[in-house]
């Protein structure tokens, strides 16, 4: 594996913790030269200064469409090459349909979908010249099986599974990968930050039904799947169990996660004082 990253190019987007965080410090420690690519410019920073010379940090909102492609093609051009795109940043916005706003739909399709876009649309352009690379697009358990209470997340990371299925097709033909990350519940920062509505966090946190895995085991399991060029990278194992069972039986699926949902929703909402 060090040998095989050793002298890549790579771009990480929301390489200033979690996933990213921990995808930027494997890549750089086998070898690889690592953009960490934040929109906290201050996490960027700490990551790449962490890493090493191997790393450098980028100030970056994937929102912004020119920011993004000015930044791949810069970075194509400084190092002559650009091997991996990791388009990893990403929000989350928990509650159900009706305790959200319209505003929060078009956050979350920004950052989650749009953001994936703008990443993959100037790598598969410099890619396809060069003819080699790869673009690791993160979407999620949630993205291969509905989840109630997280509408607004599991709408955007469907569509970065179907994105990135699609353009595989199109990007094998110039000798271009692509491939979609469906990680399980991942021990993040954004557990800590994911936005809730009509929710309590502790109990959201602790009332999950499914282990939390850590962010370096699954930047490990990505980076596996990429070297294998596997078109979903379902990471940890009980996201593959759970795959499996929703294609075999999708009513049964949908109807344990609905209770589970219905379970956290009234455990999570949030005590008046007059309850004590």
């Amino acid at each position: 594996m060090t040998d095989r990253w050793s002298g890549a190019i790579a771009i990480v987007t929301g390489g200033g913790s979690g996933i990213g965080r921990a995808l930027s410090a494997r890549l750089a420690s086998a070898g690889a030269r690592v953009v960490v690519a934040d929109v906290r410019a201050e996490a960027a920073r700490e990551v790449a200064h962490e890493l090493g010379s191997g790393a450098e940090p980028a100030a970056l909102d994937v929102r912004d469409a020119a920011a993004v492609r000015e930044l791949v093609e810069r970075t194509a051009r400084d190092r002559g090459r650009l091997d991996l795109v990791f388009n990893n940043a990403g929000i989350a916005i928990a509650g159900e349909v009706l305790d959200g706003t319209l505003a929060d739909w078009d956050r979350t399709i920004d950052v989650n979908l749009r953001g994936v876009v703008h990443g993959s649309l100037p790598a598969f352009e410099i890619m396809a010249r060069q003819g080699f690379g790869h673009i690791v697009n993160t979407a999620s358990m949630a993205g291969l099986v509905p989840q109630p209470g997280l509408a607004a997340y599991s709408t955007t990371k469907h569509a970065v599974v179907g994105l990135s299925l699609s353009l595989r097709g199109e990007a094998a033909r110039h000798g271009v990968r692509v491939s979609a990350v469906c990680p399980g519940l991942i021990d993040t920062p954004l557990k800590q930050h994911i936005e809730l509505r009509n929710l309590d966090r502790e109990v959201v946190i602790t009332s999950q039904p499914l282990p939390w895995y850590p962010a370096d085991r699954c930047a490990r399991d990505v980076l596996r799947g990429v070297a294998r060029n596997r078109a979903v990278i379902l990471t940890p194992t009980y996201a593959w169990a759970i795959a499996l069972a929703y294609r075999i039986a999708p009513d049964l699926v949908r109807w344990i996660f609905d209770r589970q949902a219905q379970a956290i929703r009234v455990a999570a909402a949030p005590r008046s004082p007059a309850d004590g």
